[in-house]
């Protein structure tokens, strides 16, 4: 007992589990192991922090919520209302044709995301580099995408304070007071622990999932000549005024006419339409804090395609349908409520009575689970890069609750840029940096190809059997990835390329596009000139440790899979809840 317990303190000051449980005697070579591996995934490098509980996160996201944050973070007020702008600039196909390529990309970024944390699943993406590729592009990933979500709920209170304006003037109630009470909302559900967290994501986003699929079979109807007082359109819109309609500019005094013009338009929402799917890989942040991350992980990613499919590709085909290129409510719309949104622009014109006010609420429900979740990830990127050394480590302190609550404070300090809003002038600024967020998702999306392409050749290297050894493998590898690189490569410099049209230089719009761009390239190489990292070749990557304990833990629950079916079997129920969710609802839920 005595000598397990000077054990215990030497090995504590190394950073490490005790090899002696509390009674003195030596635990197993796999219970010492799955305790480094809580700490490194936790923390990243087992010797950075003592294994306390006050350091530590809970594994308290089941496979239905992982799925269902998955799904929020990718339907937003992008879809709602996003499509609109798209839908003016390019018309019904080109929108169409851009979603889908788009659409394809991020769906091999997460099958490509499931591979490597399905195989090894790390906290954070500063981790996944140093690991697969380069601890510097680790690095430079890790705080890209900290800047995006120390930005974005300030963006999303925002958004749902004009959301609001749909009912209420801002001449009668300040912005503020609702942007006060949304971020109060949004603070509390992230200090009640991931397991509260993941309940509140999991209703909001079936709320999300409900009203898509609701809008989808309305718009089908409208197209159809199913509505009220309204006859049948079809195709109608895709031949007057067109599928592909030449790029305008009114505001800058910018025409370009015919095939070139049409080519133009096609470009700019292939742009338009990658801001709709950012925050679609935000789910890789819970991985590290979910049970059975072999079953919860590749079950949230082989449902992105669906998902994909059809809240995205048959809302595009449908809005195309139901609402003109033209249509003077469509070019005369701004702003980010309700009046912009084309749905409810197919409803007004359907002349269906009150269901704009239930689009608003489903947009603002919609804005405010974006906001709960940008919260969340901005303190858990914050932890992760503590963790790893990249930040201080008060930011590793969690509550009894499991929650980094310092990273928590950051991202509500961050928020209360939104009340620049609260004055029209200020209202620009902001726009500017929410036009910055959108080049650090695509950076984002580049590092996690990348770590992709490392890991895959490691494997190769390393004599591993992608078919055999791996419990998910992401498709069409690795043409998808490198194809998939290729376009987020390309959008990433021709992202703002509109400032270069017309005899103006729209400079701001310049900057604001394209400055995070030497941002990451500094922080990345200023890394490596310090630190001297040195990108990894594939016979140097780690696949090994910790493999075994989440190996362990998947042939544990695959075992209790087995005796749950068994006492079911014996007990003459060949049906039960768990079965009827999986077989119905969860490839949606």
């Amino acid at each position: 007992m005595v000598f397990g317990s000077k054990n215990d303190s030497a090995v504590q000051e190394k950073g490490m589990s005790s090899p002696y449980d509390t009674n003195g005697e030596v635990k197993s070579e796999i219970s010492q192991h799955a305790e480094e591996y809580d700490l490194y995934v936790a923390k990243s490098t087992p010797s950075a922090i003592i294994h306390s509980d006050g350091h530590k996160l809970r594994k308290s996201l089941d496979p239905r919520h992982v799925s269902m944050i998955a799904i929020g973070g990718a339907l937003g007020t992008g879809l709602l209302i996003g499509t609109g702008s798209a839908l003016k600039t390019a018309g019904p196909g080109a929108i169409l044709v851009s979603y889908g390529i788009i659409g394809f990309v991020v769906y091999i970024v997460m099958c490509a995301l499931g591979e490597i944390s399905s195989f090894v699943p790390l906290n954070g993406f500063a981790n996944y580099g140093k690991r697969y590729c380069d601890e510097a592009l680790g690095f430079a990933c890790g705080y890209i995408y900290l800047i995006k979500y120390l930005i974005l709920p300030a963006n999303q209170l925002t958004a749902g304070a004009l959301t609001m304006q749909y009912w209420v003037d801002r001449e009668k109630v300040n912005p503020g007071v609702w942007i006060t009470i949304f971020l109060l909302v949004i603070l509390a559900v992230n200090l009640l622990g991931i397991r509260f967290f993941g309940e509140i994501e999991f209703w909001l986003s079936s709320l999300k999932v409900v009203t898509c699929l609701g809008l989808i079979i309305l718009l089908m109807i409208i197209a159809l000549g199913g509505a009220p007082h309204q006859e049948r359109l079809g195709f109608r819109y895709w031949k007057d005024p067109g599928a592909f309609i030449p790029y305008s500019n009114s505001a800058r005094d910018i025409h370009i006419d015919g095939s070139k013009g049409k080519f133009v338009s096609f470009v700019s929402v292939l742009v338009t339409s990658v801001f709709a799917y950012l925050g679609t890989e935000l789910v890789s942040v819970a991985f590290s804090e979910t049970r059975q991350p072999r079953v919860s992980i590749p079950k949230a990613i082989k449902l992105t395609l669906w998902r994909i499919l059809i809240f995205y590709i048959l809302s595009i085909l449908f809005v195309g349908m139901a609402v003109s290129a033209r249509d003077p409510l469509l070019l005369s719309a701004k702003g980010t409520n309700a009046g912009a949104s084309p749905f409810v622009i197919a409803i007004k014109n359907a002349r269906i009575q009150g269901l704009d006010s239930v689009i608003n609420a489903c947009i603002l429900l919609f804005v405010l689970s974006a906001a709960n979740s940008d919260m969340y990830v901005c303190s858990r990127t914050l932890y992760s890069l503590a963790a790893d050394g990249y930040a201080p480590k008060l930011f590793t302190k969690t509550n009894k609750l499991g929650v980094p609550y310092y990273g928590v404070a950051v991202s509500f300090l961050f928020s209360l840029l939104a009340y620049m809003n609260v004055s029209n002038s200020s209202a620009t600024v902001f726009t500017a940096l929410v036009n910055v967020v959108s080049q650090c998702g695509l950076l984002a999306w580049i590092c996690i190809l990348l770590f992709h392409l490392g890991f895959m050749r490691a494997l190769k290297a390393q004599g591993y059997d992608r078919k055999k050894d791996l419990v998910y493998k992401s498709p069409l590898q690795p043409y998808a990835t490198y194809f998939s690189l290729a376009i987020c490569i390309l959008i990433v410099f021709i992202k703002n390329f509109t400032v270069f049209l017309g005899h103006s230089f729209d400079y701001v719009n310049f900057i604001t596009g394209y400055i995070i761009l030497p941002v990451f390239v500094i922080i990345f190489v200023g890394y490596k000139l310090f630190y001297k990292s040195k990108w990894l070749k594939p016979e140097e990557v780690d696949l090994d440790t910790f493999r075994d304990v989440v190996d362990a833990e998947y042939e544990q629950y695959l075992v209790e899979e087995a005796e749950r079916k068994a006492v079911r079997d014996a007990e003459g129920r060949k049906y039960d809840k768990a079965w009827f969710y999986e077989k119905f609802l969860g490839w949606i839920f």
